[in-house]
């Protein structure tokens, strides 16, 4: 959560432990990395200001929390201490909780829910809420004070913003000396779906609203949801009964009881795509028996957990930018990343898009930017959410150098649209060739090499067998493949070559090269119904140079196709 280790004023009880594995020190001078600290640090302290002054949060708690731990990490490998930034006092002094807050463990899977559930009885579900942790303090049947989780055994006192928040009850028909209630603070909404929409930054919303001096209209958005009440009714059913007549109704509907890890999955699912009055990033598991509150301890409690939803945007560090060109011509640039794990998927690339697309984002080695999932679970560059310093110039390949005609040979510069041209020249939509993926063809072109796209039609299983990676039995397959290639159609070794696509049907009418070859500009236009600048391009490829050279070697290699 926001500002967690700067003032641990909105961990949440539903705060968990981390899995991720630690981070080692950058491979940067000295120099070079009391700069990029020096940066960040400065970054943080302005977020840091803007929080506490205006309640302004540009960027996700988890985000800011990813960040400022790196900015640790840092300190830590420049020997330096790490400073510790006092919490703003004022109206916001520290006050004591009269019960500590626990916090939650987090299961990983469904097997870990299973493993936890097992021996227990008497289990409840509610949804994680995402909002922040308060303490409700009620003594003789009035609110006393309102204070946030902090650091679970201290919180600031909100009190007089409560006066502001309808969903708090001034008064309840409870009139013993102390009572105090847990719970999540958080955002009113209405039909919220977590799958669809995220969790919004409602969390940050309701903690700046809270951190500001002043009241503001969203106070009177805000709900409770109590998750605890310490030395309360011990049966849930009377719990729940009685947080209502207390008027916190809205716990009642959310806590339902489960007897087996389908049942928590069911919810889980369901609140995950339902409409809902609050964002949620999961469910908690809780057994109804609990300990008396003067046991409670600042840490995981044991008689409740959380299984949370798989992130839908993380934050990661880029450790290299490479390129690819397709076998049309079309530079890709990606990002290498330093391995993330989105929804059960660990990702380790992102693809940015063209020359042009990468320089709008200015992203370099060493920037931290937060990935998603699009659709289809596919990693997608959601934003640079922080940048080095040090911005060398990139060496990137241009765009204008390839196209539909360029690299139908490895020269220099042309290596992957080349590769990508006998990708695509084996594939489905070309001659359909077994075991002849990406890494066969990079061999073959190193080991051969290959110094066009028919070169392999005179391959012999010697020659296939001493090529470094390749051993007879496999030699033996890739031979079969290449016989079978031989008897393959007109069309599919037009698309093999790389002919034009949405001229692939009228070509291949014409059952020769030679024949295509006659034709007009005119029959293309007129017959075969195309426009003047699709025309152009059919013409330039059945006239280019290297094409003429591939249609002669597949003449003398006899194939009937080109016979």
């Amino acid at each position: 959560m926001r500002h967690l280790i700067i003032s641990l004023m909105f961990l949440s009880f539903y705060s968990v432990a981390s899995d991720v594995s630690p981070e080692t020190c950058p491979v940067w001078s000295s120099a070079r990395l009391t700069q990029e600290t020096r940066q960040l640090t400065t970054q943080l302290a302005q977020w840091d200001k803007d929080y506490h002054q205006s309640g302004s949060s540009p960027i996700e708690d988890a985000v800011y929390d990813n960040l400022r731990q790196k900015q640790q990490l840092w300190l830590q490998c420049a020997g330096q201490p790490v400073p510790v930034i006092a919490v703003p006092g004022g109206d916001d002094a520290v006050y004591a909780h009269p019960v500590a807050h626990t916090g939650l463990s987090k299961l990983r899977d469904k097997q870990d829910v299973a493993n936890w559930m097992r021996g227990r009885k008497n289990l409840w579900v509610q949804p994680k809420i995402d909002g922040v942790a308060v303490s409700l303090v009620y003594r003789h049947g009035k609110l006393a004070a309102l204070l946030s989780r902090g650091d679970g055994q201290k919180g600031q006192n909100w009190t007089t913003k409560a006066a502001f928040i309808p969903s708090i009850p001034f008064k309840i028909a409870d009139i013993r000396p102390e009572l105090v209630l847990q719970g999540e603070l958080y955002l009113k909404m209405t039909g919220h779906q977590q799958s669809a929409e995220g969790g919004v930054n409602a969390r940050s919303k309701v903690a700046g609203a809270m951190m500001r001096t002043s009241a503001t209209e969203l106070l009177n958005q805000m709900g409770v949801f109590i998750w605890s009440w310490p030395d309360g009714p011990a049966v849930m059913s009377d719990h729940l009964q009685r947080l209502s007549q207390l008027g916190f109704p809205v716990v009642s509907e959310f806590t339902l009881p489960v007897s087996s890890v389908d049942d928590v999955a069911k919810w889980r699912d369901a609140w995950f795509v339902r409409p809902m009055p609050f964002a949620t990033d999961g469910v908690v598991i809780r057994q109804e028996e609990e300990p008396a509150g003067k046991y409670w301890q600042n840490k995981p409690a044991t008689w409740a957990v959380a299984w949370k939803y798989p992130p839908v945007r993380q934050l990661t560090e880029v450790s290299g930018i490479s390129t690819t060109t397709g076998r049309s011509g079309k530079v890709t640039v990606i990002l290498n990343l330093k391995a993330l794990k989105l929804d059960d998927k660990w990702v380790s690339k992102v693809n940015v898009g063209s020359v042009s697309r990468f320089k709008q984002w200015y992203v370099l080695v060493g920037d931290q930017v937060a990935i998603t999932l699009a659709g289809q679970g596919i990693p997608r560059l959601d934003e640079v959410v922080w940048r080095v310093s040090e911005r060398p110039q990139m060496e990137l390949p241009d765009p204008q150098s390839y196209g539909p005609l360029s690299c139908f040979t490895p020269e220099t510069g042309c290596r992957a649209q080349f590769l990508s041209r006998l990708i695509w020249l084996s594939g489905a939509e070309g001659l359909d060739m077994a075991g002849f993926d990406g890494a066969t063809w990079q061999k073959l072109v190193d080991g051969i090499p290959l110094n066009s796209l028919t070169d392999w039609l005179t391959l012999n299983e010697k020659g296939m067998s001493a090529v470094p990676g390749i051993g007879i039995k496999q030699a033996q397959k890739l031979m079969a493949q290449i016989q079978l290639a031989r008897q393959k159609s007109f069309r599919r070794w037009l698309s093999a070559l790389g002919f034009p696509s949405f001229a692939l049907t009228f070509a291949q009418q014409q059952q020769t090269w030679r024949q295509i070859q006659q034709l007009t500009p005119q029959d293309w236009e007129m017959t075969a119904g195309m426009g003047k600048k699709r025309t152009s391009q059919v013409l330039d490829f059945i006239h280019h140079q290297e094409v003429a050279a591939m249609i002669d070697a597949l003449k003398q290699a006899q194939l009937p196709a080109f016979q």
